[in-house]
């Protein structure tokens, strides 16, 4: 399985702190938000590849972080060209690209570097090969302003995914979709034309949004809390509560 982390993001809203560095390279506490989410998923049998995919203007420092760390699976750092919050490829043409650059035939774990989360993906993985489907996350999410800026979808009693919304003005559920996706080889073909059928491309969940009605996909409920770093407050926030880890 690879892993496919989407760094590629400017961050504005942290301007000043990500104007000239990424996000996935900021120390929360002791490690960077990258190295808590790899310090975890090196350490699983189905990862054979750590597949970092970035823009142009940051690839340096990627590879620079490279050169200093000692995981065991290998890390390969993939360079989309842009240099511009507006010439943006998008989170599902960068997946795109690396599938393209890497001749990725496999289960891939799609993962947003933005995220630090209180529990292990070992769990997700698990559930994974027990579905044997394509997956994605779900948490309890009551508020409605909160819903409305992200996926929310509706399951079944086996936890099968019947519905996916995108920002929608009226929930169907209040299960919310956090930037976490197993994709299975069998739905390779589906992704890689998803873009000749009208798939968003701007945000990783507008891929889930679309296999969604073409192939069966799970989805596995977070057993933990996820901090999303997403502005100035959200950092130091997870900064003050991992102050000591």
């Amino acid at each position: 399985m690879k892993n496919i982390i989407i760094a590629a993001g400017y961050a504005t809203r942290l301007y000043p702190l990500t104007e000239n560095f990424p996000k996935p390279l900021l120390k929360v506490g002791s490690k960077s938000i990258l190295d808590r989410m790899l310090h975890d998923i090196d350490t699983f049998d189905d990862i054979d590849e750590h597949i970092i995919v970035t823009n142009h203007k940051f690839a340096h420092i990627f590879e620079e972080w490279k050169e200093e760390t000692a995981y065991t699976k290998p890390i390969n750092i993939i360079d989309d060209g842009t240099e511009t919050n507006e010439t943006r490829l998008g989170a599902v043409r960068d997946l795109l690209l690396a599938i393209s650059q890497r001749s990725i035939d496999d289960d891939i774990m799609v993962l947003a570097a933005d995220n630090i989360l209180d529990f292990s993906f070992k769990g997700f993985v698990d559930f994974f090969h027990e579905k044997q489907s394509s997956v994605i996350m779900y948490y309890h999410e009551p508020t409605l302003k909160r819903l409305q800026r992200t996926g929310v979808i509706a399951i079944d009693n086996d936890q099968k995914v019947l519905e996916m919304q995108e920002k929608p003005e009226k929930p169907v559920s209040e299960w919310a979709v956090p930037p976490f996706y197993i994709y299975r080889r069998e739905d390779l073909p589906l992704i890689r034309d998803c873009m000749n059928h009208g798939c968003g491309f701007d945000a990783p969940g507008n891929l889930a949004h679309y296999l969604v009605d073409r192939t069966p996909i799970h989805a596995w409920r977070m057993p933990g809390q996820r901090f999303d770093i997403g502005s100035l407050d959200s950092y130091q926030e997870a900064n003050e509560k991992m102050k000591n880890e």
